[in-house]
């Protein structure tokens, strides 16, 4: 019993019927045709179907092969399809112009039909080679960013392991951080480092003893003076990688307790010295350190945690990132609602 497998599809666009019957009297035995004969119906054939492979005729009027090419390749959802020029223009500046706006291969008229079968197989093999290449990229991929995120994880967990009251602190704060980045316009990408390298801010406490971690009270000045050495201790840990996720990592770690008006630690840096990085995760921190139970402390009300963020701007953090914090409250505890109701139903 043979299995049979549903044909590939391909788009023939001209604007004379005699060329697409000569071309579908080549094509038609192998392969599922659809035709067009304008480009705005070829926009919407291809948009709804996304054919496998498109022949394209360039002299149409309205809207010539050159133009609809341009618009295929400049939308996500057909970008891949390849695009085959059959014209009877032969020139080479023609040429240069349809495979600089992405097209993969010209045929001429009138056309031969041994050459259009090769043309189009050859293509359509290609085309499915690259596309197995990115899905093998696309897996390995995935695997590797599973991989790190596990490293991230067991990095961020260390920690806080002697930290046991801080339930989701680190996932949360990194929400509140991804969040305020967002508004102050960070790049996509950024924010996706932001979003891995904020769990980590506090990987140097793995350094700090027990009985000062746990500390069912505030710290007297010599602990105090132990316990901001855990800033210096992440940065030495995580900047042993030159990616940079874990140099942004390394960069929040040293800079979160730094403080806008220089009074902070370790370096006593002030203004846009700070890494805007280490300035956003700063508000983040504090905001969800206030609104949650501590060993020495109840968990304050929302409305008091953001009173004390507007207070401190100016001294404490950077008042453009606390005007940023401010304009999407709903934002921020909508996320802190989120992440509470995961704790709770983890416990």
């Amino acid at each position: 019993m043979t299995t049979e497998f549903p044909k590939q599809t391909i788009l023939i666009v001209d604007d004379h019927q005699q060329n697409i019957d000569v071309l579908s009297n080549i094509l038609g035995n192998e392969y599922a045709l659809k035709v067009a004969t304008n480009g705005e119906t070829a926009l919407k054939i291809a948009h709804r179907f996304t054919p496998n492979l498109i022949l394209l005729d360039v002299m149409m009027p309205k809207m010539d092969g050159f133009e609809v090419c341009k618009r295929l390749k400049a939308h996500s959802d057909t970008a891949h399809i390849p695009i085959i020029f059959v014209t009877a223009l032969s020139d080479t500046i023609n040429e240069e112009r349809g495979i600089a706006l992405g097209a993969v291969d010209y045929i001429s008229k009138p056309v031969v039909p041994s050459i259009v079968q090769i043309r189009v197989k050859t293509h359509l093999q290609l085309a499915d080679q690259y596309r197995a290449a990115q899905e093998l990229v696309e897996a390995k991929t995935a695997e590797l960013e599973a991989s790190q995120k596990s490293a991230i994880f067991m990095l961020s967990k260390a920690g806080h392991f002697n930290d046991n009251d801080t339930g989701l602190h680190i996932w949360r704060m990194a929400a509140y951080a991804c969040a305020l980045a967002k508004k102050v316009n960070w790049h996509v990408d950024d924010v996706k480092l932001l979003e891995l390298a904020a769990p980590m801010h506090d990987t140097g406490k793995i350094g700090i003893a027990d009985e000062i971690l746990k500390a069912p009270r505030r710290l007297t000045d010599e602990e105090m003076t132990i316990m901001r050495t855990h800033a210096v201790i992440g940065h030495q840990i995580l900047s042993k990688s030159d990616t940079p996720l874990f140099q942004m990592a390394a960069e929040i770690a040293l800079r979160h307790h730094e403080k806008w008006d220089g009074s902070g630690y370790p370096d006593g840096l002030r203004g846009d010295e700070i890494p805007q990085s280490a300035l956003i995760v700063a508000i983040a921190d504090v905001f969800d350190a206030l609104t949650m139970v501590r060993p020495y402390k109840k968990a304050w009300p929302d409305d008091e945690a953001f009173a004390f963020i507007r207070e401190q701007s100016g001294s404490h953090f950077s008042p453009e990132l606390v005007d940023a914090f401010f304009s999407i409250k709903e934002e921020i505890l909508a996320l802190k609602q989120y992440w509470n109701d995961k704790e709770q139903n983890a416990g």
